[in-house]
């Protein structure tokens, strides 16, 4: 295991995982919750979160960015990084709803209809949200590479990204936290 994926690791446990009975964005019940913004977007480790997420970024990608919250923090830190390093990502978010004055749409930021994109999110159970984006993105005309969250809680989200032709990792899952995968 590298350094900078023991810090990260060390730090989702440390400040991110809460054991206790917690309702999930889908009403279900579980034992355990993952606030991982709160690993994403520490000082001490964001590089390192950063630096985990290039690793994993395709050569060819333009783009990269997903469903506004969740996504935020990693697209934006691991764009900045990027571009300190001298590779261009053009960050974006998409949003939960269309907005309905200014220029409108789902997609804030610089994103490309040439552009060949990751969708990240910060935490999956299902994956619901990251497919929500991948599929806006793919309806705007940019091309879709790789869905890719911090923490898959739940298993799941590779087979509904197969689904509909798309990639998925994760940089942590369940097991490597302690847990069971959460299932659908």
């Amino acid at each position: 295991m590298s350094d900078a994926r023991r810090r990260v690791l060390d730090h989702l446990l440390t400040h991110s995982v809460r054991r206790g009975d917690f309702t999930l964005k889908s009403g279900r019940k579980s034992t355990w919750f993952i606030d991982s913004k709160q690993t994403i977007c520490a000082p001490e480790v964001m590089v390192d979160v950063a630096d985990l997420v290039l690793a994993r970024v395709p050569e060819q990608v333009t783009a990269i960015g997903g469903l506004t919250m969740g996504a935020d923090g990693v697209t934006f830190i691991s764009a900045g990084v990027a571009a300190t390093r001298g590779r261009s990502l053009r960050p974006f978010s998409v949003r939960k709803e269309v907005k309905d004055h200014g220029a409108g749409g789902r997609i804030a930021g610089s994103l490309l209809t040439s552009d060949k994109v990751i969708i990240t999110e910060d935490t999956v159970t299902r994956g619901t949200s990251l497919l929500e984006a991948a599929k806006v993105v793919r309806d705007f005309g940019a091309e879709v590479v790789l869905l890719l969250a911090v923490v898959d809680r739940g298993g799941t989200a590779a087979a509904m990204a197969a689904q509909e032709g798309w990639a998925f990792d994760a940089l942590f899952t369940a097991p490597d936290l302690g847990f069971p995968y959460e299932g659908a």
